[in-house]
């Protein structure tokens, strides 16, 4: 090989290329680092109404390392939306010095299991919200199954003037509802058969029987509709009498 002049030019040049590349790669690397390039201006567009402004500051201060060139943004979007109330995060460079953050909130729908917040998405996140709102309560992994029914039976109850305070999915899949009309709060057992069609039925003769008792100022306050033909009610303070023995 030492005696091949072709073969001697083709490897020093070859060994060059590789140097230089090496030799830019390692430029290119290190200018890249360099804070000339580092973010000077970080601009969260969109009013915030709930999700903390200082909050989201101080996260872009203390966790967003990097450059213009080297930010990880999977890493800097996922630090972001840890924030309370922040459901998402766009992130967008704007050379040379100027990140933009967009940022989506979360909106109160229910409170779950007493513990945390749900969204109209049915998704599940904690925050601080004093506000009034329904109660969903059900396993994990099921607050968009309750939110949905929720929707649903909010619009079938509405025609009675009924409205939903409380929705609970039991581990076996039964459901109760817990609603509020014009006599004060009623209690609604669905169980897991068919709730519905049970509801609807409810719904259809809602005016011949619970809004008839309720004209003549009968209050009600717990429906069981888990039968196949009917539904059984409760009367406050009622009190079942015992039925006398007829003489020897």
């Amino acid at each position: 090989m030492w005696d091949d002049a072709r073969q001697m030019n083709a490897t020093t040049l070859l060994l060059v290329l590789v140097a230089t590349v090496l030799l830019a790669w390692g430029i290119g690397s290190w200018l890249i680092r360099q804070p000339v390039f580092a973010f000077r201006e970080v601009v969260i567009s969109g009013p915030l109404q709930r999700a903390s402004a200082p909050h989201l500051e101080a996260v872009i201060r203390d966790e967003l390392a990097g450059t213009f060139f080297t930010m990880n943004l999977d890493r800097a979007r996922a630090s972001l939306t840890r924030v309370p109330w922040v459901r998402g995060v766009a992130l967008r460079r704007q050379w040379p010095q100027r990140l933009e953050v967009t940022v989506e909130e979360h909106t109160p729908f229910a409170r779950w299991n007493d513990a945390a917040l749900v969204n109209p998405q049915g998704e599940v996140f904690v925050a601080t919200f004093n506000g009034e709102l329904p109660s969903f309560a059900g396993p994990d992994g099921r607050s968009a199954d309750v939110a949905a029914r929720f929707r649903e039976w909010s619009a079938l109850l509405a025609p009675v003037a009924l409205s939903i305070q409380r929705i609970a999915l039991s581990p076996r899949g039964g459901w109760q509802l817990s609603a509020r009309g014009a006599q004060g709060p009623l209690q609604i057992e669905l169980g897991r058969e068919e709730p519905v069609a049970r509801l609807q039925r409810f719904v259809a003769v809602h005016g011949r029987t619970l809004g008839a008792l309720e004209r003549t100022g009968t209050r009600i306050e717990h429906v069981d509709l888990r039968y196949r033909s009917g539904f059984a009610a409760r009367v406050p303070g009622f009190r079942e009498r015992t039925a006398r023995k007829a003489p020897a």
